[in-house]
């Protein structure tokens, strides 16, 4: 368990970075096929461990925060991701989960969709003319696009009459082969792929240099709109294509059982298609089933991308460096001699722990053979040539401050002892308050936080918010200036408000992450609700501890983890010193204001017809707080066949008891 933590945080550590190099640098350090494959180990350590789950959170992040030189738009209906399968079991399973979910019978008929290496796009049309386009971003935010998209002499600009009022239509924009080897071929600066160039082209500030080159848009998707187009997502996308826009021709509508073969055709003819794809995307195609299944985390219940494998190398294996995390972590990684793996310059690769080293006998100066998966650091597979090199040792203390790095009995990791003392650790922190998810504040990145803590402006994540009075000393330090300073000034005087939400995954409690901090923030409502609950729950069978474990999706182990850190003084210390310096607004229900279940505490019990996930979705998407047990916080327990314990403990606390029918009527389905 322990060991499976630690490793999972290790991949988990990586993934932002990579992230910011593809969407927001348009430069990845590593290919699809090596981020998929990470993120595979992620979900197998998950797969076996899933209290884990809530360690997950950067698997949830769905692209990257807009680019400063850009206008900020954001989407009335988030821009998510997917989740990927490699193998026609992992197909299997993923629809048979879905089945579970809805209590679905029979197979699935699907929209196979080839997935174009490209960069979405959102476009608005108001009164049937287009009025903005938008890029996907973080998800939630994009960059506006418009005058960029402009350039594109196939995008419709006017929709028929018969089209909504309002609609956002979502695509991806790419550039095709020969395109791509035209534009390298005309320019000095030379980009690594397709999807690169197409990125880059398409998020340039001026647009005449977009106008001048030559980038393509397939439309698959639609956002919110002010009425209904379609029943199923075949027939939207005909709709699309009578509207004017390019869908993909190879789309087909197929049962499920044909993925298999669908994607194995797909794969015979991926060489010989005029643009670059990574996989296959498959839709629900019905959308009102689509509607039902609905989202988690980063991505819809109703599709997923069956990606191609990953693609292979063989390099030198140059040294053998250590990285230390938040958590006092040590984790190896391998500096390789650059290697080109699927069009990306890879140089380093991920080691993992010490037993990873020995188990595959690994050492500098060997030929390794290394795969592109997962988040940002490709893994090696194994030695395919000795350099006769000595068996690496691990060192047993820090490399950053010196202090003694210990291993407990059941632990593949090796953690510096160092705490608060480490400076790798405090600037991890401060990152991570820093970053996208969390404060995500302007100019605070890894080398600011590095540098300003060195200087002795920085110890604890407070501390960020002073850093304007220090403003004219950093304007006089190398690389910055009075105008960089100012920017910086502004960008933390943007985030002295924030949501209760990004504030508690700020604070980097282990295990919490955006969706359990999602989880807590409405079910207390408030800052000052949550830590008396948290300070409260220290005591092992009070109210708020039963309160807190019962929390549909947080439950006992990380209900320990929660209250450990409201135990620890320089924790209590460090959220007064920022209760001080920033005003954490109450969550916001997103339920309708008339829903009889908004802010209410339910519970569900017994058989019921529909599936229980399916239940729970639709409270929590009714503003209601799903928990797994009884007490006098109840407000509703629902009440399936062969109702229980449960049922008998609401109607000795007097608590109101729905029939499924009753909740069906009062939730309006």
């Amino acid at each position: 368990m322990s060991n499976s933590k630690n490793r999972l945080e290790e991949l988990l550590a990586r993934i932002e970075a990579a992230n910011a190099a593809y969407h927001e640098h348009d430069a990845p350090e590593i290919t699809d096929a090596e981020y998929d494959a990470l993120r595979r180990e992620a979900e197998a350590i998950l797969a076996e461990h899933p209290e884990l789950r809530e360690d997950a959170e950067a698997l949830a992040q769905v692209g990257a925060k807009p680019a400063a030189g850009f206008k900020k738009l954001r989407h009335r209906t988030p821009m998510l991701s997917l989740d990927n399968v490699f193998a026609a079991e992992e197909f299997a399973e993923f629809w048979r989960s879905k089945s579970r979910f809805l209590g679905h019978e029979g197979a699935w008929e699907l929209v196979a969709e080839p997935k174009i290496d490209g960069l979405s796009i959102s476009l608005t049309y108001q009164g049937q003319k287009f009025v903005r386009a938008a890029t996907r971003g973080d998800g939630a935010e994009g960059e506006d696009v418009t005058a960029n998209i402009l350039t594109l002499r196939d995008l419709p600009r006017q929709l028929p009459e018969d089209a909504p009022e309002f609609i956002e239509i979502r695509g991806e924009v790419y550039m095709t082969k020969a395109d791509f080897l035209a534009l390298n071929a005309a320019q000095e600066r030379q980009f690594a792929n397709p999807r690169n160039a197409a990125a880059g082209s398409l998020r340039q500030l001026d647009a005449s240099i977009t106008a001048k080159r030559k980038i393509s848009l397939f439309a698959y998707a639609q956002g919110e709109s002010s009425a209904p187009v379609a029943a199923t997502h075949c027939e939207y996308l005909q709709t699309l294509k009578r509207w004017g826009f390019d869908v993909n021709p190879l789309s087909k509508l197929i049962p499920e059982g044909d993925g298999e073969a669908f994607q194995n055709g797909i794969g015979v003819a991926r060489g010989t298609l005029p643009y670059d794809i990574d996989g296959v995307v498959y839709k629900v195609n019905d959308l009102a089933l689509q509607s039902r299944l609905g989202f988690v985390g980063r991505a819809p219940r109703w599709a997923c991308a069956w990606k191609f494998p990953a693609e292979k190398a063989t390099t030198l294996l140059e040294a053998i460096e250590i990285q230390v995390g938040r958590t006092g972590a040590l984790t190896p990684r391998a500096k390789l001699a650059p290697v080109n793996v699927g069009g990306v310059l890879v140089t380093y690769a991920t080691l993992h722990n010490e037993d990873e080293i020995g188990r595959k006998n690994v050492r500098v100066g060997d030929v390794v053979e290394l795969q592109r998966a997962g988040d940002v650091i490709p893994q090696i597979l194994g030695v395919v040539k000795s350099g006769g090199g000595e068996a690496y040792v691990f060192p047993d203390h820090c490399p950053v401050c010196g202090s003694l790095a210990v291993r407990a009995d059941d632990d593949v990791v090796r953690r510096c002892t160092g705490g608060l003392s480490c400076p790798a650790q405090v600037v991890e922190r401060l990152i991570h308050f820093c970053s996208r998810l969390a404060f995500d504040i302007e100019g605070c990145g890894e080398k600011t936080m590095q540098e300003f803590y060195a200087a002795g402006w920085l110890h604890n994540a407070a501390d960020i918010f002073t850093l304007p009075t220090h403003e004219a000393e950093i304007a006089k330090r190398e690389g910055w200036g009075p105008v960089s300073a100012a920017k910086l000034s502004a960008g933390i005087a943007a985030r002295r408000e924030i949501g209760l939400e990004r504030f508690i995954y700020a604070l980097g409690i282990r295990r919490i992450g955006e969706n359990n901090a999602k989880l807590l923030a409405r079910h207390y409502g408030s800052y000052a609700a949550w830590k008396a609950a948290m300070i409260a729950g220290a005591e092992i069978g009070s109210d708020a501890r039963l309160e807190l474990g019962s929390i549909s999706g947080i439950g006992p182990a990380i209900a320990t983890d929660l209250v450990a850190f409201f135990v620890e003084e320089h924790n209590l210390h460090t959220l007064a010193a920022l209760e001080r310096e920033v005003r954490v607004l109450d969550a916001v229900s997103a339920a309708a204001v008339d829903s009889p279940f908004a802010g209410k505490v339910m519970v569900f019990t017994g058989t019921l017809t529909m599936a229980r996930p399916e239940a729970k979705a639709r409270a929590e998407t009714l503003g209601a707080k799903v928990t797994e047990s009884v007490s006098k916080k109840t407000d509703f327990v629902v009440v399936g066949e062969d109702a229980g314990s449960k049922a008998k403990k609401a109607a000795e606390l007097g608590i109101r008891m729905l029939t499924e029918q009753e909740f069906r009527d009062l939730a309006g389905f």
